[in-house]
């Protein structure tokens, strides 16, 4: 197995978990690992040779599992104790979550580390190929001594039975363990060691950090991408070309590994984006036609075409007539067969490869008719850069999947592509030009076909010196590595510790070359050329420069924090200008004041000078109040600093004032001024003195804003200030106005009417409290507002909430925005969806919440009144969303609730067609019923045919539903449902005829032994007492109308828990088969062997298919 290396910070959505990570992106936290007191002893001693095993750990009872997390027994290998550590239910998410741990973490000696490379894995005990396994490396030590997958995959596959997972409610899993010599990965430093830098891993983002930096590394690539015309005033995250220039010139001049974000919100991905795993190859496309794009009309346009662009002639040529019919293409890059080949060149034979098309395949040649012909494609030209694709990914017809091709496929350092007197070429190539090309990269596939990892080994200057590029980490690698090791196919482990196999055990390589860059020699000087600063554009050398001094300031300032004090001052005019628009509740935000960053020994009275400085006020006119953070969390200034306080530095006021010991220090700024807006020095305080501030609410508007202060008497009455507070809201001296108290808003808002005649003391006012006030309105007017009062108003502000409706259909895009509030029941929130989609009936809106992880909706929808509150829509584990998905159903929901919908194929007893039915009836039906109603709706060869209804999976029939059946409980997500009309000759069995399962099947070489595959429909046969193969067969083929030419090639095979035992014309069949029950006898049946060449069935509704990934889209 190849050596990966993991990132350090940003983490694969399906590789590596850190313990202890901070990251909000990503993969969560697991748990938080205790060590025990450290010893001074180190146990870090080096593993010479790798020491690999395999661990294989079976679980029984496992969907009974109540425990969070499960850990396996420890196993040893190179000497170390491992475990596996499971989540059957997942780790906070909807997926099985998986790790390696190490045993004895908590016993070992202070600074012990070790590294290993692994893989894990849940078989599969139905088909071995669907074994997920994926692997991963890690160096396990104090800080991060588990590492494995949060998401290895969904429960819902997990836990279906068909899918082969769980047999007998018993789970396997195995770990392949191969301990490595221990390097220190984090003192590591990319740039002192290769001279290059890394890319940092947003998410899932390997693929294209391997495919920047391959284009990176080809200079005139990058020197044209310099030259793309950009402005000082484009901004990276809107600008692809300038994203591409800025991620460029750090990995040319930068010291440290370099972010992607900037580049890939220019391609107008969101986070979730950058947790999708897309594919190398059609990156490499979109990204190479949207700069084809970008570059045309500037000076580089053509870039593109001259570096990457060659040509092909497709042809077809008659044999016996004088008629040839050429067309000229274009590519960028070339897709190669791997499978059935055994290297690069097998595959360029297979390209050009010759197709005779004759017999009922011939040709309609014009004013020739139909000819013999032969077809095929040779090459025109090949491009200064020749790119591979190969075809490691294929879809596999029979079992309807994608796969991986992990076969041994071999490429060379020097590709010649002239070999055999020019072969590959067309008659009218230039053969003047030598199409001999030298090996620069070579991308790297390591996992399975649903993810795994990539990384790239390039060559930069074309010499013998090879780096491998593995996301942030840069390593010096010889050309083995580079080369023989990603041919892929098989390598094997020793065995070495007693209690294991002692047999060397073979494993598939999971990693293997995915891409390869080649360059021709004669271009080589041109493409490998120089590129320097005067190739960037002075704005984009200021842009970076200016970038990387803010850079340098900020680690400056953090590392002199502990020498400074932050101060923020907080003063009327924040107060004014921010409640109403950016707050409600409290009277600032501090991170929008103005900030001071001061030596800790600064005496706080030369503090005072700068703020006069700053906002003009002489220091004789300043009082500072302290901010004090109140038991119901409100935060308010609690009282003006004393003579004694001011007289001491602003370090020694801080650790004073701060009993949550954080480095600032906040401050509201008191400045009093009189009738002529002059200043005047504070007033003398004493205690019966309390400083209130004043909200003003205008109902009609439903705006509050902030009023001014007033010192008040604890002993005086609201009713004394009423005119002051009159004049402060310019409203006439007698207005009858009503005061509230803002006592809290966290959790809920708490805000009562003051009584005006009761004094401040009795009403429990105190410094920093806040009074809202509004106009008296007269109860007539009381509906004519949606609030019509302050306390209903806050209540309001604080449970706001714009959620953003999308189309389940289209859950990508934004279909409306409306502002409700989290304390909406069920009903509302349907109700004004309903109206803004204008439907008369509410109840047919389905609404499904949204996974905040996944960015995707949550698998099942909201049940009709299933939540009690729009917050409990929007909160997904400790996340809270602003999106929600919506249906519109055909019938209201509580009546859809009540019935069960089946998606049913009807197989036709006189033509070869398939129609899927869905079929809705109330959940207490029977499959009786599935039946009647079917009828109703299929064609029938005569009115009285019986019916029957199957479950069928994996080319399998596993029952026949009794008509008593209730539907309820039957899944057709996984299973297929097949109807079908019962032959009559099923019907009137003799007493010794038997109902057999008949499948067709082919032989697969697969982990290095014959596995059956079964494919197309099974079937049922009645067999008759001494009835021969050669009697059967007749019949068989007469059911399934196959030619003879074809039938004289299959195969036939008793076959009892997927063995096969051949069969003579002349074997009596019925004496196979025992006699039993049908029921369950799927493992025991006549299969016919022949090759999957039969035409698939019309579907007249066409079945979900599950992709394997999303394409890759760049929208800017």
């Amino acid at each position: 197995m190849t050596l990966m290396t993991p990132p350090l910070l940003d983490q694969e959505e399906e590789e590596m978990l850190i313990p202890h990570s901070d990251l909000v992106e990503g993969p969560q936290p697991m748990e938080v690992v205790t060590q025990t007191e450290a010893v001074s002893t180190v146990e870090n001693q080096p593993v010479e040779d790798p020491t690999s095993s395999r661990f294989t750990w079976s679980i029984e009872n496992f969907s009974r599992l109540n425990a969070k997390k499960q850990y396996s027994d420890v196993f040893v290998v190179g000497g170390f104790k491992w475990r596996v550590l499971i989540f059957p239910k997942g780790n906070n998410v909807d997926h099985l979550s998986m790790y390696l741990d190490v045993a004895d973490s908590s016993s070992l000696p202070y600074g012990w580390s070790r590294y290993a490379q692994f893989s894990l894995a849940v078989v599969n005990q139905i088909h071995n190929k669907y074994t997920v396994r994926k692997d991963t490396q890690h160096q396990f030590n104090v800080r991060e001594s588990d590492w494995g997958f949060t998401s290895f995959m969904p429960l819902s596959e997990l836990y279906d039975p068909a899918k082969g997972y769980l047999v007998n409610d018993t789970c396997i899993i195995e770990a392949d363990v191969a301990v490595r010599r221990i390097v220190d990965y984090w003192t590591y430093d990319s740039k002192k060691e290769t001279g290059c830098v890394g890319l940092k891993n947003q998410g899932a983002t390997c693929y294209m950090n391997s495919l920047l930096q391959t284009l990176y590394h080809i200079p005139y690539f990058r020197k044209a991408v310099y030259h793309m015309p950009t402005t000082e005033n484009d901004l990276p995250s809107g600008s692809i070309p300038l994203a591409l220039q800025s991620l460029f010139y750090k990995l040319q001049y930068s010291d440290n590994s370099v972010a992607t974000k900037e580049l890939t919100k220019s391609f107008g991905w969101d986070t979730y984006d950058s947790f999708m795993q897309h594919d190398v190859q059609e990156l490499n496309r979109v990204l190479c036609e949207k700069l084809e794009d970008k570059m045309k009309g500037t000076v580089v346009e053509g870039t593109i075409q001259q570096l990457f662009e060659g040509h092909h002639m497709n042809y077809i040529e008659c044999i016996n007539v004088d008629y040839k019919s050429t067309r000229k293409e274009s590519f960028y890059d070339l897709q190669l067969d791997v499978k059935g080949c055994r290297d690069v060149y097998a595959s360029f034979d297979k390209y050009v490869e010759v197709e005779r098309l004759e017999g009922d395949n011939k040709y309609h040649a014009e004013q020739h008719g139909l000819q013999d012909a032969k077809k095929g494609v040779l090459f025109i030209d090949f491009p200064p850069v020749l790119q591979l694709q190969l075809k490691r990914f294929e879809y596999d017809f029979m079992r309807d999947t994608m796969v991986k091709i992990n076969d041994r496929y071999e490429f060379p350092l020097q590709l010649d592509l002239d070999r055999d007197d020019h072969k590959y070429l067309s008659p009218e190539a230039d053969t003047r030009v030598r199409n001999l090309y030298t090996l620069h990269s070579v991308l790297v596939h390591s996992g399975g076909v649903h993810g795994g990892h990539y990384y790239a080994f390039i060559r930069p200057t074309m010499s013998d010196l090879w780096l491998k590029f593995d996301d942030e980490r840069v390593t010096k690698e010889d050309m083995k590595r580079a080369l023989e090791e990603q041919y892929g196919g098989e390598e094997e482990f020793p065995q070495t510790n007693p209690g294991f196999h002692t047999t060397p055990l073979k494993f598939t390589k999971y990693s293997n070359a995915y891409m390869l860059v080649y360059i021709r020699d004669s271009d080589k000087e041109k493409i490998i050329c120089n590129v320097d600063e005067k190739d960037i554009a002075e704005h984009l050398r200021e842009r970076l420069k200016k970038e990387q001094e803010e850079k340098e300031h900020k680690k400056k300032e953090k590392a002199e924090a502990h020498l400074y004090t932050i101060i923020k001052v907080a003063r009327n005019e924040d107060l004014a200008e921010q409640i109403g628009r950016d707050i409600y509740f409290d009277l600032v935000d501090h991170d929008k004041v103005r900030s001071f960053r001061i030596q800790k020994q600064t005496p706080f009275n030369l503090f005072k000078e700068e703020v006069a400085k700053e906002f003009g006020i002489p220091v004789q006119f300043q009082r500072f109040w302290l901010w004090a953070k109140r038991q119901n969390h409100t935060y308010r200034p609690n009282r003006p600093l004393t003579l004694q306080e001011e007289m001491q530095s602003v370090g020694q006021l801080r650790d004073g004032s701060n009993k949550a010991h954080n480095a600032e220090l906040k401050l509201f700024l008191e400045v009093e001024l009189g009738p002529d807006l002059r200043l005047l020095h504070p007033l003398d305080k004493t205690k019966e003195d309390i400083l209130l501030f004043f909200k003003l609410y205008d109902p009609e508007k439903e705006e509050l804003r902030y009023m001014g202060r007033l010192f008040v008497k604890s002993t005086g009455k609201p009713a004394e200030i009423l005119s002051k507070l009159n004049e402060m809201a310019g409203f006439p001296p007698n207005e009858e106005i009503e005061l509230y108290e803002e006592i809290k808003f966290e959790p809920n808002v708490m805000c009562e009417q003051i009584d005006k005649k009761l004094t401040f003391r009795a009403s429990q006012l105190e410094d920093g409290d806040i009074i809202c006030f509004q106009r008296t309105r007269p109860s007539e007017n009381e509906n004519k507002c949606r609030y019509p009062n302050v306390p209903q108003f806050l209540e309001y502000v604080l449970n706001r909430q714009v959620v953003h409706f999308r189309s389940l259909e289209k859950p990508k895009e934004d279909d409306f925005c409306l502002e409700l509030s989290k304390t909406f029941t069920y009903d509302e929130v349907v109700e004004r969806v309903a109206r803004q989609l204008g439907l008369d009936d509410q109840t047919k809106i389905r609404l499904t919440s949204h996974n905040c992880y996944s960015q995707q909706p949550k698998p099942q929808p909201i049940k009709y009144r299933g939540v009690e509150h729009l917050l409990d829509m929007l909160v997904h584990y400790n996340q809270t969303s602003d999106i929600l998905y919506y249906e519109v159903l055909d019938i209201p929901l509580p009546e859809l609730q009540g019935l069960k919908t089946l998606k049913v194929a009807f197989y036709y007893s006189t033509k070869d067609e398939v129609v899927i039915h869905s079929i809705r009836l109330p959940k207490q039906s029977t499959v009786g019923d599935v039946i009647n109603d079917l009828k109703t709706k299929v064609e029938l060869s005569h009115p009285n045919a019986e019916l029957r209804l199957l479950e069928v999976f994996y080319h399998k029939i596993y029952k026949i539903f009794p008509h008593s059946e209730k539907i309820e409980n039957i899944n057709d997500q996984y299973w297929t449902l097949r109807a079908e009309e019962i032959p009559e000759e099923e019907k009137n069995l003799g007493p010794h005829d038997r109902l057999i399962h008949v499948y067709h099947f082919t032989k697969d070489a697969a982990q290095n032994q014959m596995q059956v595959q079964n494919f197309g429909e099974p079937f049922f046969l009645v067999i008759h007492e001494g009835e021969t193969l050669a009697e059967v067969k007749e019949r068989i083929q007469k059911k399934l109308q196959v030619p003879d030419d074809e039938f004289s090639k299959w195969k036939f095979a008793f076959l009892s828990l997927g063995r096969p035992e051949y069969l003579e014309d002349s074997d009596i069949v019925s004496s196979r088969f025992q006699r039993r029950d049908v029921y369950g006898a799927w493992e025991q049946y006549l299969g016919l062997e022949h090759s999957d060449t039969a035409p698939k069935r019309t579907y007249a509704i066409s079945q979900n298919r599950h992709t394997l990934e999303k394409p890759v889209k760049i929208y800017n």
